[in-house]
């Protein structure tokens, strides 16, 4: 039998690109569930495309012209947020591949995993916010989570078949984004448009902008903390331009393994998608005549200040990851409207940690409190 996927932010970066993955595999997989937030065109392209089982807007504005365009098909179309949370629980749904953007990612993962669904994690901020609980809900339910970051995945594929009480360090890479041994003078006045250049992947607005600050690595390392089960000590990012070793693995033996290829996101969406197996692609092909030289160097944390905030809140624990992702999207989206200065993003992060209430044990209700509570303070700080 195919397996039946659901994809949570279809018509995203991830979201367009799984559904690459899944046409190249038509004989194995097959679409289950689309939900988009507000694309509802393209939304409505890919469903006459993939004729889905469901389909779900969560901007419920949207929901008349979706039901309207889609009348002619045996398409069930729903709207809004708890829609989404609904969906998943079908049991028509094999697994179901998180791709939307931030906070808003958690609910519909949890009930995913609740409803005993395989996840194909690409929300990092899922397990930033809430790992500890995440991971209590997966184990109860016996949910796998296989994560679609590159780097993730990388780790993922490297520690298969290996005993977890090997490892030594993991080892993130990263690729230092457009703005790589750049100075404060330099930072001080780039544009959003600049900051959009990334020089090796191609994604969406919000984590091309954490790439160029650093963040999207400080989000991998909270959240490699809780896929793989390490300590904060544990976790080491090291500068790779070239984007080709996407991260690896130290054994307690001093081995190193690593996992490889081109800087393409439809690698690891594939490995989730048909993991155990592994199936055929047509992707183009790694070359190491066309990458004669792999280069590394140490991240700049003093002008790149927000990974080292991310460790920080790492290793503080309870609700601070998820106060720092809350600020994070909140400065994210100023700096694109233009209402805020690049270098002003850790700023706003930092001084937005330091006036939110510290919870050292917090429950799904202290989350969803936390996030509120700091989306409100970087805005005043934003605004003042």
């Amino acid at each position: 039998m195919k397996k039946r996927i659901a994809i949570l932010g279809s018509t995203g970066s991830i979201g367009t690109q799984a559904l690459e993955v899944i046409e190249q595999n038509s004989d194995a997989l097959e679409v289950e569930v689309l939900t988009a937030s507000d694309n509802v065109d393209l939304l409505i392209k890919q469903c006459i495309a993939h004729v889905p089982n469901a389909a779900v807007i969560r901007n419920k504005t949207h929901y008349g012209q979706l039901k309207e365009s889609l009348a002619h098909l045996p398409v069930k179309v729903f709207a809004g947020e708890e829609a989404i949370s609904q969906v998943v629980q079908f049991d028509t749904v094999d697994m179901v591949l998180t791709a939307m953007v931030g906070f808003s990612g958690l609910h519909p993962t949890l009930a995913a995993i609740d409803a005993g669904k395989d996840i194909a994690l690409a929300n990092k901020e899922t397990l930033v916010v809430a790992g500890e609980l995440i991971n209590a809900h997966a184990s109860r339910n016996r949910a796998m989570i296989i994560p679609i970051d590159s780097e993730h995945s990388a780790i993922f594929q490297c520690l298969t078949g290996e005993d977890p009480t090997g490892i030594e360090k993991i080892i993130l890479t990263a690729s230092g984004g457009p703005f790589r041994g750049k100075d404060r003078g330099f930072l001080e006045k780039v544009t959003a448009k600049e900051a959009l250049m990334h020089p090796n992947w191609c994604m969406g607005p919000k984590i091309t902008i954490d790439s160029a600050s650093l963040m999207n690595k400080g989000l991998e390392v909270i959240e490699a903390r809780w896929l793989f089960g390490v300590k904060a000590h544990q976790i080491e990012v090291i500068v790779h331009p070239q984007s080709i070793i996407h991260s690896m693995v130290q054994f307690v033996d001093g081995s190193i393994k690593a996992q490889m290829g081109l800087p393409d996101m439809r690698f690891p969406i594939h490995y989730a998608l048909a993991f155990p197996e592994r199936t055929a692609s047509n992707f183009r092909r790694f070359d190491f005549s066309e990458f004669p030289n792999l280069t590394f160097e140490q991240p700049d944390t003093k002008i790149f200040r927000n990974l080292a905030l991310s460790f920080e809140v790492l290793k503080k624990g309870g609700n601070a990851p998820c106060t720092l992702n809350a600020a994070n999207e909140i400065a994210v989206e100023a700096f694109l409207e233009d209402r805020i200065t690049f270098l002003m993003i850790p700023d706003i992060i930092e001084q937005t940690l330091e006036r939110s209430a510290f919870i050292k044990n917090p429950s799904l209700e202290d989350y969803m409190e936390s996030d509120r509570q700091a989306r409100e303070i970087s805005r005043h700080l934003i605004e003042t």
